[in-house]
This record gives C-alpha cells, sequence and structure tokens, in this order.
C-alpha cells in the first residue's frame, strides 16, 4: 500500500497513533509503572532514617564522619534523577533509563543487606560496652558501593517514572485526554506520599524490633518486588525514543555564544537577522544578557541555514527561543539559591534521630515511637498544611473579599525561610535543655542511655519545618513554573532536586569545618558522645546561617521584580508544586 507525503508527515508528527499503538499503553501499564516507584520508595526511604545509628553503633564510625557519608548519599540521591533524565531523554530513553535504576537499586540494597548478613562485612563492636573496631578499607568500599549503586538506581527510576507513565497515557490534546492524565497525576503521588509514611514508620519499625539484618532485608524484598511489577508489562509499554534534551540546547547556547563572540549585534535587528524556531512566536531576543544573542545572529543563510530554514550546526547557530530559555534560567538563579539554606536546616534530620534516641519516646506505656520515624511528624505539618491553605483559607478568604485571594509566591518563599530560622532556634533550646537534664543526672559519659524528657519536644522543630516546605518549598516550585517557559517544565521540577543536591554538599562542608575547629579545644561540638557535645551551639549557627540567608533573599526579591505567577488566582503550577514538595518528603 503506497503512502501520501502528508501521511508520512503524520506518522513522523504523531508517533503513538499509528496502529502499533493501539494494543500498547494505556491504563493497564499504570498500576506497574506506580507500584514499581512506590515499592522503590518504600525501600529506599525507609533505610534514610535510621542510616546514621547503623553507621555509628554497628560500624564504627564517628557520628560527624557518619552525617558526612549520609549527606554526600542524600547529595547524589538528589543529583542522580537530574543525570538521569539527561540520558534519558538524549540517549537510552525513559523505559531502559527505569529498568536499568531498578536492577541497580536492587543490587545497592542487596549489598548494604549483605553487610548486615556477613559479620566479616563490618568491622567487630562489642555489644555491651558499645566499642567498635575502626572500618577497614574493603569494608568502607562494600559499604559505598552498596550506596552508590542505589543512588544511581533511584536516578534511573525517579527520572523518568511520571513522565514514562503520561507517555502511556498521552494520545492527544482533547479534554478527555488531559482529565486521564490529571487523574494519573493524583495516583501517583497518592501512592509516593503514601510510601514515604510507611518507609518512616514500618520500615523503620522492624529496624528498631527485629534488627538490621529483617530491616534490611525487607527493602531488598520490595525493591525486588519494584523491578519485577515493571518488567511484567514490559511487552505492553508505549517506548518512545530518546530526543534532545534542553540540557543540550543549553549548551549549545553557550557554545555558540563564545564562537560567535566576535561579531558585533545589529543596531536594528529585524526577524531576518536571526534564526528563529517555526512556529514560536518569538522574533528577536530580548536585552537582558545581550551577550548570548550572538548564538542565534545568522552571519551568512546560505552556510548556516540549511534548506527548510533550520540551523545546518546547532552548536555554532542556535534558535531565539533556545536563548531566551537559558536566559530565564540563569535569571531565576539567585532566588532558587535562597532555597538551599532551608534545604540544609532539613538535612539535620540524622543528628535529631540521635537526640531522639536518648529521649523518651513512649506514647503509652506499651509502645514506643521508633526515633527515626519522629520525621514522619514534618511530612504531616507539610500535608496538613498545604490542606488547609488549599481548600479552605484560600477559598474562605476569597469568598469574604469577594475575589481570588492569595500569597505571593516571594512573600510565601520568606515566610517559609522565617520559619527554617525558627526551627533552627527550637532544636537549640531543646537540645540545651536535653544535654543539661543528662548531665544532672550523672550521664555524660552514656551518650546511649535514656535522660527523663520526652522526645515530643522535638515536635516544634518537626512542624517548623513542614511549615517551611510547604511555604518555601511548594512556593519555590510554583515560581520556576510560573517565571521559566513551558518547554522547561521539567527543568522546573528538576531545579529543586539541584538545590538539595547543593544543600547536602554544604551541610557536609559545615559539618566538617564545625568538627575540624571545635575538636581542637576539647569535644567537638557535633561529638560522637551527644552528651558531651554542643549540638545547640552546632543549630545556633545553622540559626545564624538562615538569618545571613534570609537578608540574601530580601535582597534577591527586590532585584527580581514583580512574578507573573503573582497575577492570577491560584494556578495548576500550585497543586503541581505541592504534589512534588509532598513527594520530595
Amino acid at each position: 500500500m503506497e503512502t501520501t507525503p502528508s501521511d508520512e508527515k503524520k506518522t513522523i508528527r504523531e508517533p503513538l497513533l499509528i496502529t502499533p499503538s493501539l494494543s500498547k499503553g494505556g491504563f493497564r501499564t499504570l498500576p506497574f509503572i506506580i507500584a514499581n516507584e512506590a515499592f522503590e520508595r518504600v525501600a529506599s526511604l525507609g533505610l534514610s532514617p535510621n542510616m546514621i545509628l547503623y553507621l555509628t553503633r554497628d560500624y564504627g564510625m564517628e557520628t560527624a564522619r557518619a552525617a558526612k557519608v549520609i549527606f554526600i548519599w542524600t547529595a547524589a540521591n538528589n543529583f542522580t534523577p537530574i543525570l538521569g533524565a539527561f540520558v534519558a531523554d538524549s540517549y537510552v530513553g525513559k523505559y531502559r533509563m527505569i529498568g536499568f535504576g531498578s536492577i541497580l537499586s536492587f543490587l545497592g540494597m542487596v549489598l548494604l543487606w549483605l553487610t548486615a548478613m556477613i559479620p566479616q562485612a563490618r568491622p567487630y563492636c562489642d555489644q555491651f560496652s558499645s566499642i567498635c573496631e575502626s572500618p577497614t578499607t574493603p569494608q568502607l568500599l562494600f559499604l559505598y558501593s552498596s550506596l552508590g549503586l542505589m543512588s544511581i538506581g533511584t536516578g534511573g527510576i525517579r527520572s523518568s517514572s511520571l513522565v514514562f507513565g503520561a507517555d502511556q497515557l498521552n494520545k492527544g490534546s482533547n479534554p478527555e485526554n488531559a482529565e486521564t492524565l490529571q487523574s494519573f497525576f493524583s495516583w501517583y503521588y497518592a501512592s509516593v506520599s503514601f510510601s514515604a509514611l510507611i518507609a518512616v514508620t514500618g520500615i523503620v519499625y522492624i529496624q528498631d524490633n527485629l534488627g538490621w539484618k529483617m530491616g534490611f532485608g525487607v527493602p531488598v524484598m520490595l525493591m525486588f518486588i519494584s523491578a519485577l511489577s515493571f518488567y511484567l508489562a514490559s511487552s505492553l509499554y508505549v517506548k518512545l525514543k530518546a530526543r534532545t534534551s534542553l540540557f543540550t540546547g543549553f549548551a549549545q547556547v553557550l557554545v555558540a555564544s563564545f564562537r560567535n563572540r566576535h561579531i558585533n549585534l545589529p543596531s536594528q535587528p529585524t526577524d531576518e537577522v536571526y534564526c528563529l524556531r517555526k512556529g514560536s512566536m518569538l522574533h528577536m531576543p530580548s536585552e537582558k544578557l545581550r551577550f548570548l544573542n550572538k548564538a542565534c545572529v545568522i552571519k551568512n543563510p546560505q552556510q548556516d541555514l540549511t534548506s527548510d530554514g533550520n540551523a545546518s550546526n546547532p552548536w555554532s547557530l542556535c534558535t531565539v527561543d533556545q536563548v531566551e530559555e537559558l536566559k530565564a534560567l540563569i535569571r531565576v538563579i539567585p532566588l532558587f539559591s535562597t532555597g538551599i539554606m532551608i534545604s540544609v536546616t532539613l538535612t539535620q534530620s540524622s543528628f535529631t534521630v540521635i537526640q531522639a534516641g536518648t529521649m523518651d519516646r513512649h506514647i503509652t506505656p506499651k509502645f514506643e515511637i521508633p526515633a527515626g520515624s519522629l520525621s514522619m511528624f514534618l511530612m504531616i505539618s507539610l500535608i496538613a498544611w498545604i490542606a488547609l491553605y488549599d481548600r479552605i483559607l484560600l477559598p474562605l478568604a476569597s469568598k469574604m473579599k469577594g475575589k481570588p485571594v492569595r500569597l505571593g509566591l516571594k512573600q510565601r518563599m520568606g515566610i517559609g525561610l522565617l520559619c527554617s530560622c525558627a526551627s533552627m532556634v527550637a532544636l537549640a533550646i531543646v537540645e540545651y535543655i536535653r544535654r543539661e537534664i543528662a548531665i544532672q543526672e550523672g550521664l555524660s559519659d552514656e551518650p546511649q542511655a535514656m535522660v527523663h524528657m520526652s522526645a515530643l519536644w522535638l515536635l516544634p522543630y518537626n512542624v517548623l519545618s513542614g511549615l517551611a516546605e510547604a511555604f518555601a518549598g511548594v512556593g519555590q516550585i510554583e515560581f520556576f513554573y510560573a517565571e521559566l517557559p513551558k518547554t522547561m517544565s521539567s527543568i522546573g521540577s528538576n531545579l529543586f532536586g539541584l538545590g538539595a543536591f547543593v544543600a547536602s554538599l554544604v551541610a557536609s562542608f559545615i559539618t566538617s569545618i564545625v568538627d575540624d575547629v571545635t575538636k581542637k579545644g576539647g569535644d567537638s561540638w557535633v561529638s560522637s558522645n551527644v552528651n558531651k557535645g554542643h549540638y545547640d551551639y552546632y543549630y545556633w549557627l545553622l540559626f545564624g546561617l538562615s538569618i545571613l540567608n534570609f537578608m540574601y533573599f530580601l535582597a534577591c526579591s527586590k532585584a527580581y521584580g514583580p512574578c507573573r505567577g503573582d497575577d492570577g488566582g491560584q494556578s495548576q503550577a500550585t497543586r503541581r508544586g505541592n504534589q512534588e514538595r509532598i513527594d520530595e518528603c
């Protein structure tokens, strides 16, 4: 059967509409995709809360060193999804990336489980005196290999899972398909949010009461189910080929502007001067960051353009849209950087687990909350405030005012920064009181002994941290969605992960400096003996840095000017941002 040119063009533009796609994709594939990430979330997030206890008590690491390992591991978990998205979009495709990530995550969890199962894989520790030998180089390599494989696997799964699920349903732009995608997003976010709660309660409870062998073995089982559920529907998936990534486009603009640095920009630009993307509404670049405009200047139409009007070499000539997309990204970076300090304060959860481990965690005489499960109050606070703000306060205020009412994006980010400052104050005060009680009770030389103080005193820190996330975290994500072009929505969602990655490295650096400087005068502020250290001083230091960060935010906010996201009522980006912050927790 012959095909007409119009048929060929249709096949190229709409690969999902060809006949084979009728038997692939659809709702039947979604349970497998959602189950893959849901089980992965339970498995991986269940390992994080108590990891500080495993490294200090069973691996013989000092608290500061163990915290640095966790900071770097957390940084890797936040960075690998960004790298995975680039590789999936540009080279291997989303299906292969998720499959590759599932296998590596499973292997990494198996290696971590083996450190608990094989005595020779970890240092010898006397259970009665709590004295451990220092880990050997092979033992550390074994441990770090397991954490590294899990980070790479996490990046493979989380970078592509949501978009891959949308690919199974995205068969047009009519309203029915839009509603279908919205339903999928709701189910997706509901599953991963529920998975996070299960992880910090169920898995942590198993580790505390049944030991590390069972506590690490259950995540291995869950990760095996995760990988198996994904591959069971392999023949049913719609598998789109890799395409050029936005990251590649940014690199092309930078390279092209450098190559063309010697040319002069036209004083009276016209459409013929610049390379335009077909169908674009932009006809010339803005005057901001003018040096980047050289990337889209046509020097010689016969050499620079192909017969169909596209750039013959995209590394020498870019479109106006590419240039403006990079400019938009550069412009939001200062405000983006103000959110790093919030993530630094949130990464202190490893230290709060150690604190909680020395406090009375009984809710009833027979029920005790695991130390690593106290972070669930942060998530509950975040979810409760989002629901209250989204569903009650905003509709009520709008009804009273007779017009849509909402806090501005920068207002919400500023409130979140102040909540973050307050959370450090609450944590410092509680630690000061806890340490004084421990000294009065003669427990200075017993870092794991229980003091007569309820762990519920840590709730103000968790609640304030949840509010900081709800205001600043959600505000930042909505800010990215509102200020960046629609073609950069994936970049907007990845920026928060990039901020968390940088924050983990910054937190590790701060901890290293504090440990190296303060231990010269005696016990380190972040000593392995929490009763001899001064974690309260450490938290006051973070409070001071948070105040400086808030002042930096005020300067960046004034320099940026008004936000487009503050114009109307609550946008769809708000709801997507809300759900993504719940997902991040």
